[in-house]
């Protein structure tokens, strides 16, 4: 009876070994598809005796904003330009004066407003006028600090709100509004 038992171990041994060293004529090609890896529960190993754990409570760290970057005043002014290009603003301790294309404005004597002007109060004021040739700074999309209001700037437009009383404006080209 051993004999079969031999036998039959050398034959599967045999196909074992011949399915190992058998090779498919071709050649290899990617798919274009986006194949995913098949998945499968695995098992994990058993411990015969409990483990003690530990457990760490993390608070999640929240990145501090950056700081606002300060514009230095020329002669009580600062002066500046929006990434745009379109808005050009110049301010003071007292108020910040801008000047766009708005699209939106109300006349002023019969024309269309071509400037804003809001008081630290918030009170906002449309204007006719050219602030003319003033030395630009060009601001990019971040914040910064002026004659103590604090410039925001971004994409849809800018805010500016005055550190002390918190009032100020947000500016566009499609309108302006008052805070």
């Amino acid at each position: 009876m051993k004999a079969p038992v031999m036998v039959v171990t050398a034959l599967a041994m045999g196909a074992l070994l011949a399915g190992c060293q058998s090779t498919v004529p071709g050649s290899p090609e990617a798919s274009s598809q986006n194949p995913t890896e098949p998945t499968f529960p695995t098992s994990r190993p058993t411990r015969s005796s409990p483990t003690p754990t530990t457990t760490t409570t993390s608070t999640p760290t929240v990145a501090a904003p950056a700081p606002a970057e300060a514009l230095e005043p020329q002669n009580g002014y600062v002066f500046i330009t929006t990434k745009s290009g379109q808005t050009r603003c110049q301010i003071s301790t007292a108020e910040v004066d801008c000047e766009a294309p708005f699209t939106n404005s109300p006349p002023v004597d019969g024309t269309p407003a071509n400037g804003v002007r809001v008081t630290s109060d918030g009170k906002l004021t449309w204007v006719l006028g050219n602030l003319g040739d003033i030395p630009v700074v060009p601001i990019d999309y971040r914040t910064y600090s002026a004659q103590g209001w604090t410039i925001v700037a971004a994409e849809d437009g800018t805010r500016f709100t005055n550190d002390s009383t918190t009032h100020g404006m947000f500016v566009a080209i499609g309108g302006v509004d008052a805070f």
